[in-house]
């Protein structure tokens, strides 16, 4: 099973190009510190502005350099099923033990909708599929009901939710079985997430800080949920300034000072205002990151 601290990996950019040598560091540095799961170019790793002929040597990329370590777990998602179908089915040449798919953003379909592009591509590939719901995105939200129906399915196999709704964990396992992994998409609320029945995260902070977060799941999934507490008090600054601006631009500004990654990133986005910046240096201070 799916389960842990899984990060949503950063896609390293040198002078507008991939960086595949730095991508190959970041994998070996994420699992010698404990990762459980990797996810490459899921929004984290900027596929909105990723070719596909980028998005895919990426995906073969983490593949290659995970060796079978973790499972890799790829970004499938698109607003257009017929596009999802090509990278899900990409994914699973590449080698991906499992697929990321976000709700089709932009366009707002039914529950209905919902269902049928689910299907479409699990009926596309052999993959597992984990269901990414994000409201705040991708403008639909999945109610419970429809995931259940979804979950009837062989391979729709989880749920990385970043609805904020804690509540959501306990209804998706009376619609879904407990058996059903749910993983959550926000760290701030990891914590709860758990303990209403989660077995992991989805995270943006664990690209920075992998062992911590590798180890407060750790806590968490051996119920010993006063150690994870304290973890949790280590991290809570900053899960906090990361997302005081766009968080892959946060994540790649408190690697950069790691000394893993440089800041760049690709328009729209801009690497982050001086003072997120210090609230991100003094929140890894607090973590125990930097002197």
């Amino acid at each position: 099973m799916i389960k842990g601290s899984i990060p949503a990996l950063v896609t390293p950019f040198k002078d507008g190009a991939l960086d595949l040598d730095t991508l190959k560091k970041l994998v070996d540095w994420q699992i010698a510190e404990g990762s459980s799961a990797l996810v490459p170019v899921g929004t984290t790793g900027e596929s909105p502005t990723l070719t596909h002929e980028e998005h895919r040597t990426v995906v073969a990329k983490v593949v290659e350099y995970a060796a079978g370590r973790v499972p890799v777990i790829a970004g499938a998602g698109s607003n257009s099923t017929v596009e999802g179908i090509g990278l899900i089915r990409f994914a699973q040449e590449a080698g991906a033990d499992a697929a990321l798919v976000v709700t089709p953003y932009y366009n707002k379909p039914t529950q209905a909708g919902l269902i049928a592009h689910y299907r479409a591509l699990h009926d596309a590939s052999d993959l597992p599929i984990i269901i990414y719901n994000i409201p705040g995105r991708s403008v639909v939200d999945m109610s419970p009901d429809t995931m259940g129906e979804l979950a009837k399915l062989p391979r729709i196999v989880g749920v990385k939710d970043a609805t904020g709704k804690l509540e959501r964990v306990s209804q998706q396992r009376i619609t879904c079985g407990p058996d059903f992994v749910q993983l959550s998409g926000e760290d701030a609320t990891a914590l709860g997430f758990n303990a209403h029945g989660g077995v992991g995260c989805i995270s943006v902070t664990a690209n920075v800080a992998p062992r911590l977060c590798a180890e407060f799941q750790a806590a968490t999934l051996a119920g010993d949920y006063a150690k994870a507490l304290e973890y949790q008090d280590r991290l809570m600054p900053l899960h906090e300034a990361i997302f005081l601006e766009p968080g892959l631009a946060g994540a790649k500004y408190a690697l950069s000072r790691l000394g893993r990654c440089e800041e760049e990133v690709r328009l729209p986005l801009v690497g982050v205002s001086d003072g997120v910046k210090a609230r991100i240096d003094a929140a890894m201070r607090h973590a125990g990151l930097l002197n």
